[in-house]
Protein backbone atom coordinates (compact mmCIF):
# COMPACT_ATOMS: atom_id res chain seq x y z
CA UNK A 1 0.00 0.00 0.00
CA UNK A 2 1.48 3.66 -1.53
CA UNK A 3 1.23 6.27 1.52
CA UNK A 4 2.80 9.40 1.50
CA UNK A 5 2.57 11.79 4.42
CA UNK A 6 3.69 15.55 3.90
CA UNK A 7 5.50 16.97 7.40
CA UNK A 8 7.13 20.88 7.80
CA UNK A 9 5.84 23.85 9.39
CA UNK A 10 2.13 25.31 9.06
CA UNK A 11 3.25 29.00 9.58
CA UNK A 12 5.79 30.60 7.49
CA UNK A 13 6.37 34.23 8.20
CA UNK A 14 6.56 36.71 5.00
CA UNK A 15 9.64 36.42 2.45
CA UNK A 16 11.07 33.61 4.13
CA UNK A 17 11.19 30.27 2.73
CA UNK A 18 8.55 27.65 3.07
CA UNK A 19 10.07 23.74 3.34
CA UNK A 20 8.20 20.55 3.11
CA UNK A 21 8.84 16.58 3.01
CA UNK A 22 7.19 13.95 1.72
CA UNK A 23 7.87 10.32 3.09
CA UNK A 24 6.92 7.56 1.12
CA UNK A 25 6.28 4.29 2.42
CA UNK A 26 4.94 1.25 0.31
CA UNK A 27 6.80 1.77 -2.42
CA UNK A 28 10.58 3.65 -4.30
CA UNK A 29 10.78 6.95 -5.49
CA UNK A 30 13.18 5.33 -7.71
CA UNK A 31 10.73 3.18 -9.60
CA UNK A 32 10.78 3.73 -13.24
CA UNK A 33 8.50 5.98 -15.26
CA UNK A 34 7.36 7.34 -11.73
CA UNK A 35 6.77 11.31 -10.95
CA UNK A 36 6.86 12.60 -7.36
CA UNK A 37 4.88 15.85 -7.12
CA UNK A 38 4.17 19.05 -4.79
CA UNK A 39 0.56 20.77 -5.41
CA UNK A 40 -1.13 23.53 -3.26
CA UNK A 41 -4.63 24.41 -3.74
CA UNK A 42 -5.28 28.00 -2.59
CA UNK A 43 -8.96 28.60 -0.62
CA UNK A 44 -11.84 28.45 -3.68
CA UNK A 45 -9.28 27.87 -5.96
CA UNK A 46 -8.20 25.37 -8.67
CA UNK A 47 -4.86 22.90 -7.46
CA UNK A 48 -1.81 24.59 -8.83
CA UNK A 49 1.02 21.71 -9.89
CA UNK A 50 4.17 23.30 -8.30
CA UNK A 51 6.55 20.83 -9.20
CA UNK A 52 7.58 16.76 -9.69
CA UNK A 53 10.82 14.64 -8.94
CA UNK A 54 11.75 12.58 -11.49
CA UNK A 55 12.09 9.02 -10.73
CA UNK A 56 15.65 9.07 -13.06
CA UNK A 57 16.96 11.91 -10.63
CA UNK A 58 15.63 14.76 -12.82
CA UNK A 59 13.38 17.56 -11.62
CA UNK A 60 10.64 19.61 -13.04
CA UNK A 61 8.49 22.73 -12.37
CA UNK A 62 5.91 24.96 -13.12
CA UNK A 63 6.97 28.20 -14.82
CA UNK A 64 5.22 30.38 -12.93
CA UNK A 65 6.67 29.46 -9.45
CA UNK A 66 10.05 27.89 -10.78
CA UNK A 67 12.06 31.28 -9.83
CA UNK A 68 11.64 30.79 -6.47
CA UNK A 69 10.91 26.53 -6.06
CA UNK A 70 13.23 23.89 -5.09
CA UNK A 71 12.97 20.38 -5.01
CA UNK A 72 14.95 17.36 -4.00
CA UNK A 73 15.16 14.38 -2.98
CA UNK A 74 17.02 11.74 -0.15
CA UNK A 75 16.86 7.92 -1.70
CA UNK A 76 17.89 6.44 1.11
CA UNK A 77 14.77 7.90 3.15
CA UNK A 78 12.40 7.56 -0.15
CA UNK A 79 11.66 11.43 0.62
CA UNK A 80 11.20 14.06 -1.76
CA UNK A 81 11.16 17.81 -0.44
CA UNK A 82 9.66 21.10 -1.81
CA UNK A 83 11.58 24.42 -0.75
CA UNK A 84 9.58 27.20 -1.72
CA UNK A 85 11.13 30.75 -1.47
CA UNK A 86 10.11 34.08 -0.88
CA UNK A 87 6.54 33.42 0.17
CA UNK A 88 4.07 35.90 0.21
CA UNK A 89 0.37 36.53 1.64
CA UNK A 90 -0.91 35.00 -2.07
CA UNK A 91 0.97 31.74 -0.95
CA UNK A 92 -1.21 30.50 1.94
CA UNK A 93 -2.97 26.96 0.77
CA UNK A 94 -2.95 23.33 1.46
CA UNK A 95 0.03 21.75 -0.16
CA UNK A 96 0.01 18.09 -1.17
CA UNK A 97 2.45 15.58 -2.12
CA UNK A 98 1.06 12.60 -4.75
CA UNK A 99 2.98 10.31 -7.19
CA UNK A 100 2.52 11.01 -10.66
CA UNK A 101 3.02 9.28 -13.65
CA UNK A 102 4.85 9.22 -17.37
CA UNK A 103 4.12 7.94 -20.83
CA UNK A 104 0.15 6.59 -21.16
CA UNK A 105 -0.53 7.82 -17.34
CA UNK A 106 1.17 11.26 -18.01
CA UNK A 107 -1.14 13.27 -15.90
CA UNK A 108 -2.57 10.94 -13.94
CA UNK A 109 -2.08 12.16 -10.00
CA UNK A 110 -2.07 8.99 -6.92
CA UNK A 111 -2.39 8.22 -4.34
CA UNK A 112 -1.84 11.73 -2.59
CA UNK A 113 -0.66 12.56 0.87
CA UNK A 114 -3.35 13.98 3.76
CA UNK A 115 -1.82 17.46 2.49
CA UNK A 116 -0.95 20.24 5.16
CA UNK A 117 -1.67 23.58 5.61
CA UNK A 118 0.42 26.28 5.05
CA UNK A 119 -0.57 29.75 6.70
CA UNK A 120 2.02 32.95 6.12
CA UNK A 121 2.33 35.71 8.84
CA UNK A 122 3.00 39.20 7.55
Amino acid sequence: QVQLQESGPGLVKSSQTLSLTCTVSGDSITTTNSYWSWIRQPPGKAPEWIGASHYAGNYYYNPSLQSRTSISRDTSKNQFSLQLSAVTPGDPAIYYCARSYGGDLLGLFGPWGQGTQVTVSS
